[in-house]
């Protein structure tokens, strides 16, 4: 007898989740939705040249990954612009293209523990060698309009952030995760507030490999909303378990995790955008 139920639940149609907000001269955006699906929603009939190509479609022929993470949010994106019409945003999509997909030869810490860990799951070692199962990117945002972007001496104000302030807007969003087939956690999401005085943000990319290592990747965003210019910050962290000597419930934490891990590289850029009269004398 033929199946009651002739048309299963097409994720692809579940609400988007969307706010936008105004503080001073920016605007803040996000939407949230499903995670991808793990086929093609169009029955194999999608085509890049077509303009309802799948999310699933999309993401297989950008990034040409013998396999994405468990959890992929393809419609998750947060969304920072100024009036001049420069735009740091952040999705899965951009961050994923930076894994390493065996046309980089790239080896991670630790890669011999780590592909015996792995062939204990059964994976094949070729599979192992081409490709960067712990989804590790060093994506920072995507940035789009008129920026100037160059090195500084300037550090964001941590100690200002740590001062009692009042919270005009606060959120989270979920851009991929994947539990590395039980051997432990590789996790990217962005993190939002915004103050009277200004804004920041925080895009976390958090590994840990049981028993092998931890890394946490940390972009920060600070806008003073009496400057012209956006403080970013980049560190990625690293070590391996067996000489942190760090607690066991603590590895299950990245806030706990990274101040106690040795930084691995760092980079500090000034961000500066146009004012709206220099906007106003191009156009």
């Amino acid at each position: 007898m033929a199946s009651s139920v002739k048309n299963p639940v097409d994720i692809t149609r579940l609400p988007v989740n969307k706010e936008e907000h105004k503080f001073e001269d920016w605007i803040i955006k996000y939407q949230k939705s499903h995670i991808l699906s793990s086929k093609c929603t169009n029955n194999g009939a999608c085509s890049q040249e077509t303009t309802d190509e799948c999310q699933f479609c999309r993401y297989s022929r950008e990034l040409s990954l013998p396999h994405m993470p468990d959890m992929v949010f393809p419609k998750n994106e947060l969304c920072v612009q100024h009036v001049s019409g420069v735009t740091v945003s952040f999705n899965a999509l951009d961050a994923l293209k930076q894994v390493n997909n065996g046309k980089l030869d790239i080896k991670i810490a630790c890669a011999d523990a780590w592909k015996e860990s792995r062939q204990e799951t059964g994976l094949a070692d070729k599979e192992i060698q081409s490709f960067d199962w712990t989804f590790s990117t060093d994506y920072c945002g995507s940035l789009s309009g008129n920026w100037t972007v160059e090195s500084t001496e300037l550090r964001i104000d941590m100690e200002r952030l740590k001062q009692k302030e009042k919270i005009l807007f606060y959120h989270e969003v979920n851009l991929f995760e994947d539990e590395l087939h039980d051997n432990g956690i590789a996790s990217l999401n962005v993190k939002i507030r915004v103050m009277p005085s200004g804004f920041f943000l925080l895009l976390r990319f958090f590994l840990r490999v049981d028993g092998v290592m931890l890394r946490v990747n940390d972009t920060r965003y600070y806008h003073d909303f009496t400057t012209q210019h956006v403080l970013r910050e980049f560190t990625s962290r690293e070590g391996q378990m067996a000489q942190l000597q760090i607690p066991l419930p603590i590895t299950t934490d990245p806030n706990e995790v990274a101040p106690l891990l040795p930084i691995k590289t760092a980079r500090f850029e000034k961000l500066t955008y146009p004012t709206t009269q220099e906007v106003l004398n191009v156009t």
